[in-house]
């Protein structure tokens, strides 16, 4: 198998008794100033609000340091994402870091409160971000009132416009923007194929370049709403052009944190960095906690050529 688990995982796991007692996965992850930063979905208990937690690693793997408090949450008094935030995805663009969330929150003036979820983002300057000071800046939602999650920008500029990877079920979707708020020319990226997807497919990490092309690392639900992790490339020049898809899981749920928890049969990766030739991949462990698994990306590119 080309992705190695850590034998140390789990690396994050619930703890204590409040906003991160039950539930701790789903993590972003950016590789800065020699350290990979995690910010992590934490939840203190299974029907509760959702918050992002940060953790950071100097080898990718043992954690060096954990905040006992969250560094990102809802506001409670916006309706989009009064009830959570949610899967954290992270990318640097130039100064700044981007945060993409799922924003959890209500359909407004109904009678009957409906929930609603969809894309929110917001940014912090990578100097506030390494000295953690929590300045996040506006919160946005560039698909209002849509029923999107799992977005994800490119770390750079594609022919001159941002890209951006996003999930309106059961595809995954692609656009393009020339101030990374509104979004024109969508199209399916990809669609489910594969037996182990057949349900929907959606985003992971944001998409690593590479010589070869884009990697992109994704998730798949097949019949029984198990949750896999799938592996394609995109063309360089053009992102929207699929150039490889592996055809079998990239990580599947078989230890015992990745079939019991919370959320059974679940893996589940929002960030992966990349030290060296090593890509370095974090997931959710069956909605309960965070582990990695690593491979070489000549080996990562080999599979995609098959």
């Amino acid at each position: 198998m080309v992705l190695k688990r850590y034998k140390g995982n789990p690396i994050l796991a619930p703890r204590g008794e409040g906003w991160e007692s039950v539930m701790v996965y789903n993590a972003a992850a950016v590789y800065e100033g020699g350290k990979v930063h995690i910010l992590y979905r934490a939840q203190g208990s299974k029907p509760g609000v959702s918050r992002v937690g940060y953790a950071s690693s100097s080898d990718g793997f043992n954690i060096d340091e954990r905040l006992d408090y969250p560094v990102f949450g809802p506001d409670p008094v916006n309706d989009l994402e009064c009830l959570g935030i949610e899967d954290p995805r992270v990318t640097r663009i130039g100064d700044r870091i981007y945060m993409n969330y799922s924003a959890y929150g209500k359909n407004m003036g109904m009678v009957n409160p409906l929930q609603r979820v969809q894309i929110g983002i917001t940014s912090i300057s990578v100097d506030d971000f390494l000295e953690k000071k929590w300045n996040w800046g506006e919160r946005y939602y560039p698909f209002y009132m849509v029923d999107n999650k799992n977005s994800c920008f490119f770390p750079e500029k594609v022919g001159g416009r941002y890209v951006l990877i996003h999930r309106i079920p059961p595809h995954m979707w692609i656009a393009y923007s020339d101030d990374l708020k509104t979004w024109v020319d969508h199209r399916i990226l990809m669609s489910p194929r594969f037996e182990w997807e057949y349900f929907k497919i959606g985003g992971g990490a944001p998409p690593i370049k590479t010589e070869e092309g884009w990697i992109v690392i994704y998730h798949g639900v097949d019949r029984k709403m198990q949750y896999r992790l799938g592996l394609a490339l995109l063309d360089l020049e053009d992102p929207a052009r699929v150039i490889g898809r592996y055809d079998k899981p990239f990580l599947e749920p078989e230890t015992d944190y990745e079939v019991s928890g919370v959320v059974p049969n679940v893996t589940f990766s929002c960030g992966a960095v990349v030290i060296e030739d090593e890509l370095f991949v974090y997931y959710g462990g069956a909605d309960t906690v965070v582990a990695v698994a690593t491979a070489k990306v000549k080996d990562v590119l080999g599979l995609l050529r098959k």
